[in-house]
């Protein structure tokens, strides 16, 4: 008999794995990778259809991040391909408009969908296969559609309210008046002829063709400031990772303007204290972890801008001496009030690639809050984002909104290495990603979990009063919770494996014995799918 503390085990495979948030999508990029795409073809076409089938999370109107690990070369790349502010949307802008902060929702939120460049980019450098081939499972699910699954169902639920002001989004997502019921077949034939018109011409048909006329018209109809140079003048940036080391482990994230030094100064104060020996989830070792937590996003808050427009101190944040600095603020039995600013909520979807010659794409991509501006692109089929919500209209703020701006950006992808082992990895929802980033790394590397068990183990996040109120899965024992309380945690119990926590995927690849590992979060609808066996039936 064999008991353990996770439910599912890992795929392991001497060809390649694709994780993410929904099977079907798991296995395009699978059956992409039999047919000798590398990991960057399989992660395009996994992603586009994620965003036929998770159409709050992600999509053509989304942004986009990926760390590529290039096995051959040893070497990992980074591409940023969230978009600018447009032109036109400026403080004074919306200031004349009424607003007070920046839009949530609505066309003044909306900056300029990178994920089609984004692809572009990553097919032009790492991509193998004919670039119209690797969109064809997301056209066949968008024409033939597909069953609506748990979560995301789950998910679709905010789409009354989200999409209110919006006759065109409540055509294409409330079929009928209504949220797709659990095992209900959703059609999108408007995204089919749109992925159609990419698949077909590339990049330029989003940025400068009719999908392009029909994002400028869609914004001037909504009183929106987005213009044809906005779309036909943006490029998505390769960019050098960031790193720091975590008790003999590289850790690697995405440079501003992404939140992922959050996740790589959590880590380095953690490493201040050692380990605690009753486990990932005792009374001391989670309150490091909180306190941790705190000091980071504070940092972030303040100092977090488009590098671009903003000098952002990464190199002195990430230092070790900044690190113990920071960790002497920290009391063993008392909750500290380390006051930050950080959005909570979000909707994005992740997933990791593995190929059979070991390279690795890191992927997130997101929409921001559930279906974005809640606007749809005219004929088109998909919503653009939200992401200019996380501006500031505060001039003298780093991350204030200026045209051609990119804005503070939740979503992180992630690798981690030591000698052989490498491991692309990311955690989405808002908030919670840097610091669900540092507990997967905790549990690898503290606590020699594997890459399955390291993404189901409970964990702790930032509740909606983000900074004064913690998240705690109910499968963390009572007894904690009571102690941490009673040293002035405010905690919420959530469920047992809640999306609240994020959903995650990871894969593994050993460059001594050539052998893939995936795994996929029991928070989501998805799968880790192994690459076919090369066998002629």
């Amino acid at each position: 008999m064999h008991s353990r503390s996770h439910a599912r085990s890992m795929v392991i495979t001497r060809y390649g794995v694709v994780a993410t948030a929904h099977a079907l999508a798991s296995q395009a990029g699978a059956e992409v990778l039999a047919r000798h795409g590398s990991a960057a073809d399989a992660a395009i076409a996994a992603n586009a259809v994620l965003g036929v089938t998770e159409p709050m999370m992600n999509g053509m109107g989304g942004d986009l991040f990926v760390l590529y690990w290039h096995a051959k070369k040893r070497k990992l790349y980074g591409l940023n391909a969230s978009g600018w502010a447009p032109a036109g949307l400026t403080i004074e802008h919306l200031r004349r408009k009424g607003y007070a902060s920046m839009p949530h929702d609505g066309i003044d939120s909306v900056t300029v969908p990178g994920v089609v460049d984004g692809w572009s980019e990553l097919h032009r450098r790492f991509g193998q296969r004919r670039w119209k081939e690797i969109f064809q499972p997301a056209i066949f699910y968008a024409e033939h559609g597909y069953p609506v699954p748990e979560v995301i169902q789950g998910y679709w639920q905010v789409g009354p309210e989200a999409l209110a002001h919006d006759k065109e989004s409540q055509r294409v997502y409330l079929p009928g008046g209504k949220v797709p019921a659990v095992g209900e077949i959703f059609r999108n034939p408007d995204l089919a002829k749109s992925l159609r018109m990419v698949a077909d011409d590339g990049a330029k048909a989003f940025y400068r063709g009719k999908i392009a006329r029909a994002i400028v018209s869609t914004s001037e109809t909504h009183g929106g400031t987005m213009s044809r140079d906005d779309l036909a003048e943006f490029s998505a940036e390769w960019v050098d990772p960031i790193s720091t080391t975590y008790r003999g482990w590289s850790i690697y994230e995405l440079p501003p303007n992404g939140q992922g030094m959050a996740a790589l100064e959590m880590l380095n104060i953690m490493e201040t204290i050692p380990a605690s020996p009753d486990g990932p989830t005792s009374v001391a070792e989670l309150h490091k972890k909180i306190e941790a937590m705190k000091l980071a996003y504070a940092d972030l808050a303040r100092y977090n801008a488009d590098p671009r427009f903003a000098k952002v101190p990464v190199k002195g944040l990430l230092s070790k001496k900044y690190a113990k600095q920071r960790a002497r603020l920290m009391s063993r039995d008392r909750g500290g009030d380390f006051a930050f600013g950080m959005p909570s909520g979000s909707d994005t979807t992740y997933l990791a690639v593995v190929d059979r010659q070991g390279n690795i794409a890191s992927l997130i991509q997101s929409n921001y809050i559930g279906f974005g501006s809640g606007v749809t692109v005219r004929g088109m089929g998909f919503v653009l984002q939200s992401r200019g919500a996380l501006f500031s209209l505060d001039a003298k703020h780093p991350n204030a909104l200026a045209p051609r701006k990119r804005p503070f950006h939740t979503i992180i992808p992630a690798f981690m290495e030591r000698g052989d082992q490498h491991i692309g990895f990311g955690i989405m929802g808002g908030a919670n990603q840097p610091l669900a980033h540092a507990q997967f790394v905790s549990n690898v590397v503290d606590y020699g979990m594997n890459i399955q068990a390291a993404l189901e183990h409970p964990r702790f996040t930032v509740g909606e009063r983000v900074g004064r109120s913690i998240l705690l899965e109910s499968r963390v024992r009572l007894e904690v919770a009571r102690e941490l309380s009673a040293m002035g945690h405010a905690l919420e119990a959530v469920g047992d494996f809640s999306t609240a926590m994020g959903r995650g995927q990871a894969v593994l690849h050993d460059s001594r014995t050539k052998v893939n590992y995936g795994a996929s979060d029991a928070r989501a609808d998805g799968a880790a799918a192994p690459e076919p066996p090369p066998v002629k039936w």
